[in-house]
């Protein structure tokens, strides 16, 4: 669903083991960023995104459990961020139309988890909702605020506001979520995109010469304003599947608590 990617220098099968080995109770990892989103540079970090499950004695006491476990570490040579959120954390970031969440669920760099996430991405699907907007509104914003405020304006900044807002357009008028900015582009032809990828995979923090800085924000208004016309118009259900997701949620404690 989030369109084709092409990441064939990542090791996916030892960043899933490195995550299990550091998170214990892990249900799934992807890969989420830039490797994700199609303009990953030789030197990018690696987003590494899950989920997991603590046994439900944790919950019982007068202390409430961690429920977001993040590390950073080199792994084969390379800088990897992880994330990890408790299963309630992470399904209540879902049925509240959490697009950053989402994505991952969806990504298909799968590291770890196949089978649970062939069980849980049915329901994340239809957590596809116009409530999604704010997500991807949001994001454009910081993405901008980040863009005015740097000295030497990079081509990554504004892949990642191109790139949210082309997601958050095509998902409110088609349904489907793509993260893709190449994919994306075939739909929007944005003559330079390509050329940004280009310049920001020579390097991770590659700047622009002469950027034309007024042309960018007069591009990103638009492209925002054609975002807030696709919620307006968009056929994408309101409510989350919410009921189902709590049964899942409970199902899924029960069931690794009789297992184990």
């Amino acid at each position: 669903m989030t369109g084709p990617v092409i990441a064939h220098d990542l090791d996916l099968a030892a960043l899933g083991r490195w995550g299990c080995e550091h998170v214990p109770g892990s249900l799934f990892w992807t890969v989420s960023g830039s490797h994700q989103y199609g303009f990953s540079s030789a030197d990018s970090d690696v987003d590494l995104r899950g989920c997991f499950a603590l046994p439900v004695r944790q919950f019982l006491g007068l202390r409430p459990p961690a429920e977001t476990c993040e590390r950073a570490a080199a792994l084969g040579g390379r800088e990897v961020d992880l994330v990890a959120h408790e299963a309630a954390k992470y399904f209540r970031l879902m049925v509240k139309h959490g697009g950053y969440v989402l994505e991952q669920v969806m990504s298909p760099l799968v590291a770890f988890g196949p089978e649970f996430l062939d069980q849980l991405r049915p329901l994340a699907a239809r957590c596809l909702t116009r409530g999604c907007h704010r997500h991807y509104r949001g994001f454009l914003q910081s993405r901008r605020k980040v863009f005015e405020n740097e000295v030497a304006k990079k081509a990554k900044t504004l892949l990642y506001a191109y790139r949210v807002v082309l997601t958050g357009i095509h998902l409110l008028e088609t349904g489907e979520l793509v993260v893709h900015l190449p994919t994306l582009n075939d739909r929007f032809r944005l003559p330079f995109i390509p050329e940004l990828i280009a310049r920001k995979a020579s390097t991770e923090a590659g700047t622009l010469t002469d950027p034309d800085v007024a042309f960018h924000r007069a591009q990103l208004d638009a492209w925002g304003r054609r975002l807030d016309e696709a919620y307006e118009h968009s056929r994408l259900p309101e409510e989350v599947p919410e009921d189902e997701i709590d049964t899942f949620l409970v199902d899924l404690r029960l069931g690794r608590e009789l297992s184990g």
